[in-house]
């Protein structure tokens, strides 16, 4: 036998002897992490399904209550909206108490309505954006049902320049100072909306009839 074969014989032994003591120190970890890693994989999966499964039911669940809604079956949809509150899954519980709100005032529940708004616009556990609706879903039921201030209170934190809500906001406070009156200050409001070149195409149209019909009436200059 040559020398290199001599040596490169020596060399694989050596190898393979660091490798069993490798072996025999690291072996149970190099398994047990093997194993986490296909349990952890399997357990993702596993709860990855479960959970689509809960949400495509809970979703299920709550068209059904629109749909109930929709038809007028109120108290059906009521029932099924308080159950997805208690045990729906995801954003469903939530969702399920705006739509709540919703078929109060549809059936002629003004004053609930409201209430349940503004509980969900104090939970701080609701996402800012569907606190944000529900202070404007309230505004707007306070149009018919309440006065300038009641509404104000709720709308006008979402009247900032840079606020996503801010032309509805501001529409619903035009149309409670213009019911309360206060026609100054619905004109400048509704001029608030139409000053900016974004705003939605229905709230603009509405906006600028609620000015004519202010300036119409000859009790504010026009400008």
């Amino acid at each position: 036998m040559s020398d290199d074969g001599f040596f490169r014989e020596v060399e694989e032994e050596l190898r393979s002897d660091k490798l069993k003591s490798l072996w025999e120190r690291f072996g149970i970890l190099i398994i047990g992490a093997a194993v986490l890693i296909v349990v952890g994989t399997a357990g993702y999966l596993a709860w990855d399904r479960y959970s689509a499964s809960r949400a495509s039911a809970s979703g299920d669940r709550f068209l059904e209550a629109l749909n109930l809604a929709n038809a007028g079956n109120y108290d059906a949809a009521m029932v099924e909206l308080e159950a997805l509150e208690e045990d729906g899954f995801g954003q469903y519980p939530v969702l399920a108490r705006m739509r709540s709100a919703t078929v109060q005032a549809s059936s002629g529940e003004p004053d609930a309505a409201v209430a349940s708004f503004d509980a969900i616009a104090a939970d701080r556990s609701v996402p800012d954006a569907l606190r944000d609706i529900a202070r404007l879903r309230a505004a707007y039921i306070l149009v018919d049902h309440g006065d300038y201030t009641e509404v104000a209170a709720r709308a006008e934190q979402l009247t900032g320049p840079e606020h996503p809500l801010r032309h509805s906001a501001r529409e619903a406070m035009g149309l409670a100072a213009y019911r309360d009156g206060r026609l100054a200050d619905a004109q400048r409001l509704f001029n608030d909306i139409l000053g900016e070149e974004f705003a939605p195409q229905g709230v603009a149209g509405r906006a600028q009839l609620m000015i004519e019909l202010i300036q119409a009436s000859g009790a504010v200059a026009e400008g």
